[in-house]
C-alpha cells in the first residue's frame, strides 16, 4: 500500500464560524485571522494505492461553480487535484473509487464536472465507484434548512444518475470494520448525519482521515466545535471518544482542512487530549 496527499485547493473561511462559541482571543492563537476575520483552510484529500485499486478520499470544491460562488471563499494558491495526481504519476481516469466522508460541497464538489461543451454535468472520475452511505445520502438529498446551502444538488444527483454510486454499510456502533474499501470507518453525526472517518492501517500505523470531526489542530480542545455543526453536543461526545482512542493508540491524524499542519499525533494531558507531534505527509508516507 502507498498513500499520497492530494491537494485539491486552498480557501478561507470565517474564523468565528469555524470555532463556534469559542472567543477569537483563544482560537486566533493557533489559527490567526486576516483583516476580514478569515482563516486559512485546505482541501487536502488522500489517495490510497492498494493493489489494483486507487481510492481517493474526498475531492474538494471542484471548479464548476460560478465566480460569485467562489468569491465567498477567497481561493488562494494554485493546488489542484490534477496537479497533485500528476505529481505522483496518476491521472483522474486511473481512480477506481472515490470515497466521500460526507456530501458538503467542499468535500465532494470535485467529484462532478461540466461536460466538454458545458451543457450537462458528469462524473469527474469516469472509471470510479462513488461511495457514501444510505443514511447520509438521504440526509443530503432531503436537506434540513440549516444545511441546505452545503448540500448542492449539482454535486450529488449526477452521482446517482451515472449509476456509479455505491453505499457502505452503517454499523450499529461507532466503527464499521473491514469495509468494502479495505479500511475501518468511524461514524459520527455531530457535524452532519453519518459522516465517515476512514481509519487506514499503513506500515504498522493507523492513519485517520479526520474530515470535519477535527478540521484543524486548533480544534483539539473539546469545546472548540465549528458553528457549522448541526449537533454540537453530539460532536463533543464524539470528539472525546475518538481523541481518547487516538491518544491511547498513537493514531496519526491526517488533517483535511488544516492549511499548515498535515498530520498530527495527540497525547493525554491534565487539560485533556492535546497535540503531541506534528509531521508532514512526506515524513509519514515516505514520499
Amino acid at each position: 500500500m502507498r498513500l499520497y496527499p492530494i491537494e485539491a485547493g486552498n480557501f478561507k473561511l470565517d474564523g468565528g464560524a469555524m470555532f463556534g462559541v469559542v472567543p477569537k482571543s483563544l482560537w486566533q492563537k493557533t489559527n490567526p485571522a486576516d483583516s476580514n476575520n478569515m482563516i486559512d483552510i485546505a482541501a487536502r484529500c488522500l489517495l490510497i494505492e492498494d493493489g489494483d485499486r486507487l481510492i481517493l478520499i474526498d475531492t474538494g470544491m471542484g471548479d464548476k461553480q460560478s465566480d460569485k460562488f467562489f468569491g465567498y471563499y477567497y481561493l488562494w494558491g494554485d493546488d489542484s487535484i490534477d496537479k497533485s495526481l500528476k505529481k505522483y504519476g496518476f491521472h483522474r481516469d486511473d481512480i477506481t473509487d472515490v470515497f466521500m466522508t460526507h456530501l458538503h460541497f467542499d468535500h465532494c464538489g470535485g467529484s462532478i464536472q461540466w461536460n466538454q461543451d458545458r451543457t450537462s454535468l458528469e462524473p469527474a472520475f469516469k472509471n470510479a465507484h462513488f461511495w457514501s452511505n444510505e443514511d447520509h445520502w438521504l440526509w443530503a438529498t432531503q436537506p434540513n434548512r440549516r444545511e441546505k446551502a452545503s448540500f448542492l444538488k449539482e454535486n450529488i444527483i449526477p452521482m446517482e444518475e451515472s449509476s456509479q454510486l455505491n453505499f457502505t454499510a452503517v454499523p450499529n456502533g461507532d466503527i464499521l470494520q473491514n469495509s468494502k474499501l479495505g479500511f475501518d470507518i468511524f461514524f459520527v453525526s455531530g457535524h452532519t448525519d453519518k459522516q465517515m472517518v476512514p481509519m487506514i492501517s499503513y506500515e504498522g500505523k493507523t492513519i485517520c482521515f479526520m474530515a470535519d470531526l477535527l478540521p484543524t489542530a486548533g480544534h483539539l480542545p473539546l469545546p472548540f466545535v465549528m458553528g457549522y455543526d448541526t449537533r454540537p453536543l453530539i460532536t463533543l461526545d464524539e470528539k472525546e471518544r475518538f481523541l481518547n482512542m487516538a491518544a491511547d493508540n498513537n493514531f496519526y491524524l491526517f488533517l483535511e482542512h488544516d492549511a499548515h499542519n498535515q498530520i498530527i499525533t495527540v497525547q493525554h494531558t491534565e487539560k485533556g487530549v492535546r497535540l503531541k507531534d506534528t509531521f508532514t505527509c512526506q515524513e509519514i508516507f515516505n514520499l
